[in-house]
């Protein structure tokens, strides 16, 4: 057996995203001295990276005071012109701004490319000596024998499906640090892991996602409005009993940003988000925009929407939880890269500070009670009842219950709303209480078929290599996926990975897995009804390779 090289270094950050980007960047600023190593599942900073975005720069403000000055991607397109429309079948209201809580507003925000932003920042990075590797996934976490956090183990290379050794065979590397900030976005794997291991959810309610489902195109010059920022409501989620909405941002270069968010505590099992996506975009008031234009790429991630309420403990012996990974997203905004980045470089003035008084491996407390005092709480605690109170009121009633509550929690009031979630998988109800919706044919214009717009992720993976997504028990995904709830899988994965065929020998329903076509949203992990299916990192720079998104 090979046995695996080793590297120490002083951090280590799991995850090139804004977050870990932002952390790593903070620990050079602060001592320059410090060896920081960023780890990246994607081929390269970026490829993983999907958002809306609208981007508030307050943290980057922070971290880079001349932002603006630095050629930054992101200033390029500064939000001028702001609507919120509920949706009916075939028309719209206009929601004037003056009636959403300020908080809502988007003065002063850029809309742009995550993307583009997340490779910008890898830049600054590496020019301050951060060592930032690409394609190099971690798979394991490292504990000494008191369990603490002491690392991580990058993935194997050149494994074969049957798990032999193929020709070009790497064992991962062990990397060594004092302390190990995980950033690896909304439900990663070894997140999901640390959690367990030190019952980081024992004190909070648990997390719940959306599903974002994301187009960018090009459209008409005459129809492009640079700075515009439209959010949606209503239909067509409200035929279905669920929540959620739309998004069309005008960016740079004539191209819009469009995308549907669905919450995954749907209970139909027959609810498909990427097709509800398809069908928003046959909305006139949607359609308009597209018709003439092309779609360029394609791409779908989960979002964390728990809000305040389900942030875990964020510190533990040897690292921490920052960005994605504890779930500081403001769900009402639809932002999450600037409390992402000031988690990190909370976290990274914490790990300076430790390893400049001589500490390794201890548990980062003041990391947990700044962020508690900062910023991100004040933001988050304003919004902290938005989610609950359409969870239990509905749709229609709960965004006025929530949206009144914003308003009087800017002057210090709040409303008695008291609900305790429940996760994702656990609200899907049985498929014999449902009817299957008959949702419309794609019309190749402005709406399309899951593997078409799969091609424009510029998704693959190596063949001949074990599949990451594990389904753990065969026959129960036959007995209750399909006999009780009617197969969701193949509806809530946007990639198509799913299917339920017949086995010509037996005549019997054979679940198959496409893994090749995932690109890494992690529904299928929070949604299974029975928490059989799990994703884990596949051979590094596997996934989607997303351009501009």
């Amino acid at each position: 057996m090979s046995e695996r090289e080793s590297m120490p270094c002083d951090v280590v950050i799991v995850g090139g995203g804004p977050a870990g980007l932002a952390a790593a960047i903070r620990l050079k600023q602060v001592n320059d001295s410090l060896e920081v190593v960023v780890l990246e599942k994607g081929s390269e900073i970026g490829a993983h990276i999907l958002s809306g975005a609208v981007v508030d720069p307050k943290a980057l403000e922070e971290l880079f005071p001349d932002w603006r000055d630095m050629n930054c991607p992101m200033a390029e397109t500064p939000v001028t012109d702001n609507w919120h429309w509920v949706l009916s079948k075939g028309g719209k209201t206009s929601l004037p701004h003056i009636m959403m809580p300020p908080l809502m507003s988007n003065h002063g925000c850029y809309t742009g490319s995550l993307g583009n932003l997340t490779r910008w920042l890898a830049e600054q990075a590496e020019g301050l000596g951060v060592m930032v590797f690409p394609g190099f996934p971690a798979a394991e976490v490292m504990f000494n024998d008191a369990g603490a956090v002491i690392g991580v183990i990058t993935q194997d290379m050149g494994v074969a499906a049957d798990g032999s050794h193929k020709g070009d065979y790497q064992p991962g590397m062990e990397i060594h640090a004092k302390y190990t900030l995980f950033a690896e976005g909304a439900r990663g794997n070894l997140t999901k892991k640390l959690k367990a291991k030190y019952e980081l959810e024992a004190n909070c309610q648990p997390q719940v996602y959306g599903i974002g489902i994301k187009e960018l195109w090009d459209i008409d010059s005459d129809k492009h409005v640079p700075g515009r920022v439209i959010h949606t409501q209503g239909w067509p989620l409200s035929e279905t009993d669920n929540w959620g909405g739309g998004f069309l941002y005008h960016q740079a270069n004539g191209q819009v940003a469009l995308g549907f968010v669905t919450a995954l505590d749907y209970k139909n099992p027959y609810v498909s988000p990427y097709q509800e996506f398809q069908r928003w975009k046959k909305h006139p008031a949607i359609r308009e925009y597209l018709e003439g234009g092309k779609r360029v790429a394609y791409g779908a991630r989960a979002i964390n929407e728990g809000g305040w309420q389900s942030i875990p403990k964020l510190a533990f012996p040897g690292g921490a939880l920052i960005g994605c990974a504890a779930g500081f997203v403001n769900v009402p905004r639809i932002k999450g890269s600037h409390t992402a980045m000031k988690s990190g470089m909370l976290a990274a003035e914490s790990v300076a500070a430790a390893i400049g008084a001589g500490s390794e491996h201890t548990e980062l407390g003041d990391y947990e009670a700044n962020l508690r005092a900062s910023w991100i709480a004040t933001e988050l605690k304003l919004v902290q009842n938005a989610e609950p109170a359409v969870a239990k009121f509905g749709g229609k009633l709960g965004t006025i219950i929530g949206g009144l509550d914003m308003w009087m929690r800017t002057l210090k009031i709040g409303l008695p709303i008291s609900m305790k979630h429940h996760r994702d998988y656990e609200a899907l109800q049985r498929a014999d209480l449902y009817q299957p919706i008959d949702y419309p044919k794609p019309d190749g214009v402005v709406s399309f078929d899951r593997l078409t717009n799969v091609a424009f992720s510029f998704t693959n993976h190596a063949e001949d290599q074990p599949n990451h997504l594990k389904l753990l028990n065969p026959e129960l995904q036959k007995e209750s996926e399909l006999g009780v709830f009617a197969g969701p899988s193949t509806r809530y994965c946007p990639a198509g990975v799913y299917e339920w065929l017949v086995d010509e020998d037996s005549g019997e329903p054979r679940f198959q897995i496409n893994s090749q076509n995932c690109v890494h949203c992690k529904t299928c992990d929070i949604k299974d009804p029975n928490q059989n299916i799990e994703w884990i990192t596949p051979e590094g720079g596997g996934g989607p390779n997303y351009p501009n998104m």
